[in-house]
């Protein structure tokens, strides 16, 4: 059996595509995947299935939520000893609990890569936030106090990329991989 995480983008957010996660658990076992657990009202599932196909698996949850709660919701499927890859090589600077600074990793949702949400995003501004790509996630941090004056701030939810992210704090990761 493979250990996985999902990611569900855009869940229970400002009251916007509500779904109860006690819901959610049963469904995700209706689906034939065991051990299943959610974490936080964001849409963190881990649950483990025999399936290899992260990409399917992502497809198989996202079809469920259309049908059972009428939204289109992308899903980010990562393999758990995966997730520990990434943070393992996190720059030092990520997740270092610096005062002021806030520490998020996104996942790019395949087919787009880095590249493209470079190209669309840009350059993050320098003395503000900091990137680092490394596989299908990016660390980033920024400064609290100033996250208005962000590159990164605004275009990860209005560019045209943005419905192929996901984002998660430092300490959301961390706790899943834990778990």
């Amino acid at each position: 059996m493979n250990l996985y995480i999902a990611f569900l983008r855009g869940v229970n957010l400002s009251g916007k595509n509500k779904i109860p996660m006690a819901e959610l658990k049963t469904d995700f076992e209706n689906l034939g995947f065991g051990a299943v657990k959610t974490y936080l009202n964001s849409g963190n599932v881990l649950f483990s299935s025999d399936q290899n196909g992260r990409e399917e698996l992502a497809s198989q949850i996202e079809s469920m939520i259309k049908v059972k709660f009428g939204f289109d919701i992308p899903v980010f499927v990562i393999l758990r000893q995966d997730l520990e890859d990434i943070l393992q090589n996190a720059p030092a600077w990520w997740g270092a609990g610096r005062e002021g600074i806030y520490d998020n990793l996104i996942f790019i949702m395949p087919p787009a890569v880095f590249s493209q949400v470079l190209d669309e995003i840009g350059m993050p501004r320098e003395g503000l936030e900091q990137i680092q790509n490394y596989k299908e996630a990016i660390f980033w941090s920024f400064s609290r106090k100033d996250y208005q004056k962000t590159n990164w701030w605004p275009k990860t939810a209005s560019a045209a990329i943005s419905r192929k992210l996901t984002i998660r704090t430092a300490n959301t990761v961390r706790k899943l991989v834990g778990m």
